[in-house]
């Protein structure tokens, strides 16, 4: 079937693909250097051919969609863990739905950063699109916005594997809850670290 169990000495075609992906660029390298087309391989020539504009909706598009994603990843696992553990003990349900809004708070996160950036981009959409100034602006709100998007999916996760734990332990033990709960907090306080981070970013984007 291609995947062997590693008793029988056999290894997963899962295993293989990073030294096959490695091989392949290696040998696409060698290639381009042999050929005497290696100055094709130009990264900063890519990077200034694309908009400045395009990097910086990018990166409004990354902080919306990565904070909305962990914010529904977290309510997806709490919120299994919750209901399966409110059928044993009803009285967790209603408290443990702040584990629901801490996780739903990371997606508020990620659209008032959006709404920011999106301001920013306004207030220099006038400007000559290829000064190094819009290139640096575009590159910011990019970064920016990867940064924010990629702290709330952890944050998101974390939440929601920590409100997962909350509910279940609440429902053996409901002297545990508030214990979680400090835990939880400091989980989600790794949004706002997100947060502050991309608006120290872009913070010169005029």
């Amino acid at each position: 079937m291609g995947v062997y169990s590693s008793q029988g000495g056999g290894t997963s075609v899962s295993s293989l693909f990073p030294y096959l992906s490695i091989s392949g660029l290696g040998l696409v390298g060698l290639y381009m250097l042999l050929t005497g087309s290696g100055e094709q391989f130009n990264p900063g020539e890519f990077l200034m051919s694309i908009s400045p504009h395009m990097w910086s909706l990018l990166g409004i598009a990354l902080c919306v969609g990565l904070s909305v994603g962990g914010a529904a990843w977290g309510i997806f696992i709490t919120g299994a863990s919750l209901v399966g553990g409110g059928v044993r003990a009803p009285r967790i349900v209603t408290k443990n739905l702040i584990s629901i809004i801490f996780c739903e708070v990371v997606a508020i996160y990620g659209l008032i950063m959006a709404i920011v950036f999106t301001a920013k981009l306004n207030n220099v959409q006038n400007s000559d699109i290829t000064s190094s100034e819009m290139y640096y602006k575009g590159f910011a709100l990019f970064w920016a916005g990867l940064t924010t998007g990629m702290c709330n999916l952890v944050c998101g996760v974390s939440v929601g594997i920590t409100g997962s734990s909350a509910a279940l332990a609440d429902a053996q033990d409901g002297q545990l809850f508030v214990k979680v709960l400090v835990i939880e907090i400091f989980g989600s306080i790794v949004g706002l670290f997100g947060l502050i981070v991309g608006l120290l970013v872009s913070g010169r984007v005029a």
